[in-house]
């Protein structure tokens, strides 16, 4: 029997052919002019996707490491934070602040919420000695993605530093880090950009610099000063994974192949797909309209069975993997990905498995609703 499988969850994501063969090409030092000059090449293209000039750094960790690696560079005990809240990440990223001794001021604006920026106004003007603000780009959670520009014009009217997690949007959603005036952006390899884990990558600013110089939190493998002195010769503080590294750099290439707005264009065609096809089979999308994530999407489950136990049916059944919710809305919501090494098809496999679990369930529905939804947004139509 033929066990094959789909994997449709935000992160780990599908490894493309190209990038798969890339990292089994032999491997160099790290010490050597060769990695040097991979690395200066891998930059350089990263600050095109994240549209910067800012120094931008590649470590060998995972996304929650390059959320350390900010958090630990910019905040000393004590240090007041404004953390916005939209979902589980968001509270992963205000954990960090935390351990490391930050006054935080939180402000939860629910799951399947994104950003108000009135608030956001309202609290900075309240707190002027803020020194740090966290915003999550595209919360993985629940498939929202937040006002990242709007949050940044805010913020750039004060002293503080804008520190945004996009770990799941980045390579996926369009980011502009020095138009919105971004201090840190924070992404890693498993998700939009097309690589198994274990990679993770942050821009620094010139504002960001002069803070991170200053800051008194003990840090070692996190330490940037540390990261910097190494990357002026193109080169890593400690040992890369360089194998890691030539995926990435053939990753990106194929990104910028197909060209970032057309990147964004097709993540926002199966985003419209998806959520077309969820409405068709009478589900429910988690996020709004206004603020739905087009690299994922959360759905409610059916009444009449759980969202983890529909997920289970069509595992098992059809090899389709989809995420499950998260914190309070675990048991009650499932998440399509649809980032990175995703096309069309890809969708039409995933609505179809789900339309199929869905009868298998229980439910009653028309067979093919769903597929014929997600075909016509397809065909313009």
């Amino acid at each position: 029997m033929q066990d094959k499988q789909y994997l449709m969850v935000p992160g780990p994501t599908p490894v493309p052919p190209a990038v798969t063969a890339a990292m089994s090409m032999p491997i160099i030092g790290h010490r050597t002019e060769n990695f040097a000059r991979m690395y200066e090449q891998i930059v350089k293209k990263l600050q095109k996707v994240f549209q910067t000039k800012n120094d931008l750094f590649v470590f060998t960790n995972t996304g929650t490491g390059a959320l350390e690696t900010a958090v630990a560079n910019t905040i000393s005990p004590g240090d007041k934070v404004l953390a916005l809240i939209t979902g589980n990440f968001g509270e992963r990223f205000t954990k960090i602040a935390k351990s490391y001794g930050a006054d935080v001021i939180e402000v939860n604006f629910g799951y399947g919420n994104d950003v108000d920026l009135d608030v956001v106004k309202e609290k900075l003007k309240k707190n002027p000695d803020l020194k740090v603000v966290l915003a999550t780009q595209n919360e993985t959670s629940t498939g929202v993605c937040n006002d990242i520009e709007g949050i940044g014009a805010l913020v750039a009217k004060t002293p503080a530093l804008f520190l945004v997690d996009g770990v799941s949007g980045v390579g996926g959603i369009e980011i502009r880090v020095d138009e919105w005036g971004i201090d840190m952006l924070c992404t890693a390899s498993q998700k939009a950009l097309m690589l198994p884990p274990g990679l993770s990558m942050v821009s620094v600013s010139e504002k960001a610099w002069e803070i991170v110089h200053k800051n008194n939190s003990p840090r070692f493998y996190f330490s940037l000063p540390a990261f910097k002195k190494a990357y002026d010769k193109w080169n890593t503080a400690y040992t890369p994974s360089v194998s890691l590294f030539y995926g990435l750099n053939t990753s990106v290439d194929m990104m910028l192949a197909e060209g970032l707005d057309n990147v964004y264009e097709r993540h926002a065609l199966l985003a419209r797909a998806t959520r077309a096809a969820v409405r068709a089979l009478g589900l429910k999308p988690l996020a709004g309209d206004h603020c739905a994530s087009n690299v994922l999407t959360g759905v409610w489950g059916p009444e009449n069975i759980g969202a983890d136990a529909l997920r289970k049916i069509i595992k098992d059944n059809y090899g389709v993997t989809f995420a499950g919710g998260q914190g309070p809305i675990k048991g009650k919501i499932f998440r399509i990905a649809h980032m990175g090494f995703c096309d069309k098809m890809d969708i039409m496999i995933a609505v179809s498995a789900l339309e199929m679990g869905l009868v298998q369930a229980g439910c009653s529905l028309e067979l093919g609703a769903g597929v014929k939804a997600a075909q016509e947004v397809f065909l313009g139509r």
